[in-house]
């Protein structure tokens, strides 16, 4: 090397960036911010959406003389809390049927699993019943949010924008406001939304498994138990050639997926008809909602009397958002089986919408009976990922807005139960 290289080598060593050939450290920290804001976009989204609609709620109960913590504690949601707090046989006296009653039976009208969690909650943190049930509620709808970002990435045509849109959607479900209540709607949404996801995955195992959780916590768990039920015996049939070990996974699922709901019906029908055999008693249940809620299944007949009442003659808007909701629950069926929906997901909604509309009882609690009928919005979020991002965000915005508006109206306006 010459004496003339020798003496502009530090001259280019100089002139060189020392992070030339290595990652700059501003970039790692903006990747990791960008995996970060990627991986709590779902909650983010979700709980925006519904910190507008409590808003909302904030907004209109002060001048409807309440607040909205107490708001978010009515009708079902003091049953829960009674519950979680002294159990079933432990409830307070106050708390009655549609008829006034309370028998030693009553509060087995409601499900165990989202008290039970509630109360073990409260006892392992030494939270507040109040507290612990908010939080259970408010965890559960986030997991929901996961779930349904993964299920819009895996139908046909879906993406995770899709994904988003729907947890928006969800977030702003006409009565979206009792995900954020004392109620068990937002724990049995997330077990049902993972659910579907381990079916469309084919993971049959934890499929049964979340499915016999949420068996545990509505009856609307018979949907889904259907829809679980059905996915697993198609694949094991499909793959009975490939021998036992390959039929056993499904058929283990089909097994496992009504234990929790078959379990709870038989418990509480064996409380409420000891002495008889153990099929009357898995009726006792429907028994108890028909006594004391006079709820059972008609058909529709109820719905449809309802529907053209309040077509005709009802000047109430909860009313009318009623028989809207429900219409274009039926009119989203139609277009997501057009739109070639996966099947399970299908018969999952199907299943909810079926019992939602075949039961008579209150008829204004029906929009609220729909908020697990998830499936349904699917179509509306496909169509929405296609669109600009502006006119995307001001259509979900407007829905949020009128979402959160009507579940203030029914908690603080509306006199009677949902």
């Amino acid at each position: 090397m010459s004496s003339t290289d020798t003496a502009v080598e530090p001259l280019v060593k100089a002139r060189v960036p020392d992070f030339v050939g290595k990652e700059p450290e501003v970039t790692v920290g903006a990747r990791r911010t960008r995996h970060l804001l990627i991986a709590l976009a779902p909650a983010a989204v979700y709980l925006i959406v519904r910190h507008i609609g409590l808003l909302i709620l904030v907004l209109l109960a002060g001048p409807n003389g309440t607040t909205a913590r107490d708001a978010l504690k009515l009708w079902d949601g003091q049953w829960y809390l009674g519950i979680a707090a002294g159990g079933y046989s432990g409830t307070p006296m106050s708390l009655l049927d549609a008829y006034g009653d309370h028998r030693p039976e009553t509060p087995l009208a409601f499900f165990p699993g989202y008290p039970t969690l509630v109360g073990n909650l409260s006892d392992v943190t030494g939270l507040s019943i109040e507290a612990a049930a908010f939080l259970v509620t408010i965890a559960f709808g986030v997991l929901a949010a996961y779930a349904l970002v993964r299920i819009g990435t895996l139908v046909r045509g879906g993406s995770r924008l899709t994904g988003l849109i729907l947890v928006a959607l969800f977030a702003a479900s006409p009565m979206g406001v009792v995900l954020s209540m004392t109620y068990s709607e937002a724990m049995f949404c997330a077990l049902a939304a993972w659910t579907l996801v381990f079916v469309l995955r084919k993971q049959w195992l934890p499929a049964g498994l979340v499915c016999a959780a949420a068996g545990l916590v509505r009856p609307t768990a018979l949907a889904l138990v259907l829809a679980v039920c059905l996915a697993a015996l198609v694949c094991a049939v499909h793959v009975r050639r490939d021998g036992p070990r390959a039929m056993a996974t499904p058929l283990l699922a089909l097994l496992i997926a009504p234990i929790g709901l078959l379990g709870y019906l038989w418990w509480a029908g064996a409380k409420i008809r000891p002495d008889e055999g153990l099929f009357a008693q898995l009726g006792g249940w429907s028994e108890l909602q028909e006594r004391g809620w006079d709820s059972k299944f008609d058909g529709g007949e109820a719905a449809l009397r309802f529907t053209g009442q309040a077509i005709t003659h009802s000047a109430s808007v909860h009313d009318l958002v009623t028989v809207a909701v429900l219409g274009a629950a039926v009119v989203l069926l139609f277009i997501a089986a057009a739109q070639r929906i996966e099947w399970p997901l299908l018969v999952y909604a199907f299943g909810v919408l079926a019992m939602d509309l075949g039961s008579n009882g209150l008829m204004n609690s029906k929009a609220r009976l729909l908020l697990p009928a998830f499936v349904l919005l699917l179509p509306i979020a496909l169509g929405l990922a296609k669109r600009k991002p502006g006119t995307t965000m001001l259509i979900l915005g407007v829905i949020a807005l009128v979402s959160g508006w009507f579940g203030a109206h029914a908690l603080v306006i509306w006199k009677y139960a949902i």
